[in-house]
């Protein structure tokens, strides 16, 4: 086992970003903790965590290295053309899904940007559901468009969590 010099959380004031608190005034400061290197620890601050050993071999050999496990269930795959610049639009639909569905309920969403002739256009939700194949939830060039978040969402939910309250979005579509 390695030895590290102890490390101290200390507080530092640093300037707001281009905001203003009075007009004229950018002299207003904000606290951060900041972690150093100390010599000597003191019980009034707490210690921060250590860093990993950069010089131990097994951490660096990716012989050792685990791969995940696939996806668990349920899960959600964005597919999505690249070249369409729609990567924005995964990730917003991605972030909605996981705050709407946080887990245990929804365990995993990817985002796959593709960029071949044959997904050109292509906006595709897919749900990975235990013991059965993944199904689809969205197709743009079926559905004509992109989905409204409160339709996906509610077909997400009567596939996993056909009590779950959408509160706003549980109207019918």
């Amino acid at each position: 086992m390695y030895s590290f010099p102890p490390f101290r959380c200390v507080e530092t004031r640093v300037p707001i970003a281009k905001q203003r608190v009075n007009k004229g005034d950018m002299n207003h400061m904000i606290t951060a903790p900041s972690c150093y290197q100390s010599t000597t620890m003191t019980s009034a601050a707490p210690a921060c965590p250590a860093p990993a050993a950069e010089n131990d071999a097994s951490l660096l050999d990716p012989s050792t290295f685990v791969p995940p496990t696939p996806l668990p269930a349920p899960a959600v795959t964005i597919e999505f053309c690249d070249r369409c610049r729609w990567l924005h639009r995964a990730t917003w639909v991605s972030t909605e899904l996981l705050l709407t569905f946080p887990s245990p309920a929804l365990k995993a969403v990817t985002v796959l940007p593709l960029n071949a002739d044959d997904s050109a256009g292509r906006f595709r939700v897919w749900l990975n559901v235990e013991n059965g194949p993944a199904q689809l939830v969205w197709d743009r060039k079926l559905e004509g468009g992109f989905p409204e978040l409160k339709v996906l969402k509610q077909r997400i939910r009567d596939l996993i969590q056909p009590g779950k309250s959408l509160g706003h979005s549980d109207t019918k579509a």
